[in-house]
């Protein structure tokens, strides 16, 4: 059994994941910023698909944070 240190993940990486999962919750609480009707979209009122929109967007950001952030040698 080797006792190598643990693969660290650099600070711009960790930064760069810090980004990706504030950004969705600063957006969510700009409540005032997208709390309006227009403009459409398919008749849903802007306010219902900005947010569902980034309910998609948050997954994306996640998983991307989750790829900066997981060790090389980690394939599961």
């Amino acid at each position: 059994m080797s006792e190598s240190s643990p693969a660290r993940t650099s600070p711009a990486r960790r930064i760069a994941a810090a980004v990706l999962l504030i950004a969705p919750f600063a957006v969510y609480l700009a409540v005032p910023s997208y709390a309006k009707d227009g403009p459409r979209l398919a008749g849903f009122p802007f306010f219902y698909w900005w947010q569902l929109l980034w309910v998609v967007l948050t997954a994306f950001c996640v998983g991307a944070a989750h790829l900066l952030t997981r060790k090389r040698g980690d394939a599961r």
